[in-house]
């Protein structure tokens, strides 16, 4: 490692530094980097540019900068940027993919945590659980079919990071896994064990649906009414991706109409007024506010990304998460 420490800067929200970067990351840091002991926000440095004149690294996360012309401008050192958290979508620019500034994210240390909470969902949903709450909610105390996990189907739309962490945990049970990407070889389906098939099809033999999709304009309410419509009996939807990907009229058409399947949806971010009103009302509707990505101590680990992604970066190494443009225009 060189002896000289880079000069460095924090920019994130309030709530993001203290989250992600808690003391013991802080040192580490303070460590490698030439750093101040706080942070700055995105907005307190738009008012303060002359302190990028001189920075070599930014260390972020939720709440970075608009990497725009003019913060790149007033940063002309810049060499990398360390993001502590996942999407960077609304930071990134045309101007910046042209600077030849690197720029790495922990949306990888973020998937663990969604991973592990689509693959309780899953399990809980091939009981029948979500069927067996809302019915007794209602006083009913019938059993209803369930498919379990021996030789169930489970579906995974996206191959991405999170779905292949899912498929690597429901290696421990004896289900079959389908799965719909169309970017997805015959090669890696066959390593990650998976049959790779149309969305109709993945609907219409999944005891479980679980979306992984990326918010992008072409994958924008993907999931129609005709994919709830042919899905198994007393099967569940689970979205714990984006809401923009599910057309939620058609889900709650559906829904309503076919009180044995279930809906299980972590986020509703970009749903109208209506339609969260009748998922709400609807009792085999069960939803949760965006708990499945990183919460309380689940978040330090975006920080420790953080710290092992910087030591290669100062070692010259190659960077094991490291965002392309290429990667770019693929990730949520």
């Amino acid at each position: 490692m060189k002896d000289f420490k880079p000069k460095a800067i924090y920019i994130m929200h309030d709530y993001a530094f203290e989250a992600v970067y808690s003391d013991k990351e802080r040192q580490a840091i303070a460590e490698l980097l030439d750093i101040p002991e706080t942070h700055s926000t995105a907005d307190s440095v738009l008012d303060n540019l002359d302190c990028l004149r001189d920075v070599e690294i930014i260390v972020s996360s939720w709440g970075g900068p608009k990497l725009d012309q003019r913060f790149l401008n007033a940063a002309p050192k810049l060499k990398a940027i360390f993001y502590g958290a996942g999407s960077i979508r609304y930071m990134a620019t045309p101007e910046f993919w042209e600077s030849g500034v690197r720029i790495t994210s922990a949306a990888s240390a973020n998937a663990i945590p969604v991973s592990e909470f689509a693959l309780s969902q899953i399990l809980f949903s091939l009981k029948s659980g979500w069927q067996h709450v809302h019915a007794r909610n209602q006083g009913i105390m019938d059993i209803y079919p369930l498919a379990g996990t021996f030789r169930s189907t489970v579906g995974l739309i996206s191959m991405g990071v999170i779905a292949k962490l899912v498929r690597k945990l429901l290696k421990n049970f004896d289900i079959n896994v389908l799965a719909y990407d169309p970017f997805m070889s015959n090669e890696d389906a066959q390593k990650f064990d998976v049959e790779l098939v149309s969305l109709d099809e993945l609907f219409r033999r999944s005891n479980v649906v679980s979306l992984h999709t990326p918010d992008l304009p072409e994958t924008k309410r993907m999931i129609r009414k005709k994919h709830f419509e042919v899905m198994p009996e007393y099967s569940t939807f689970i979205n714990t991706a984006r809401s923009a990907t599910v057309d939620h009229t058609d889900l709650c058409d559906v829904l309503e109409t076919r009180p044995d399947i279930c809906a299980m949806i972590d986020v509703t971010e970009k749903a109208t007024d209506e339609e969260h009103q009748r998922m709400i009302k609807l009792p085999n509707v069960s939803l949760t506010p965006h708990i499945a990505g990183s919460l309380g101590k689940e978040r330090e680990r975006l920080g420790q990304y953080v710290i092992e992604e910087i030591r290669r970066f100062l070692n010259a190494q190659p960077l094991e998460h490291e965002v392309t443009e290429e990667k770019f225009q693929r990730l949520a």
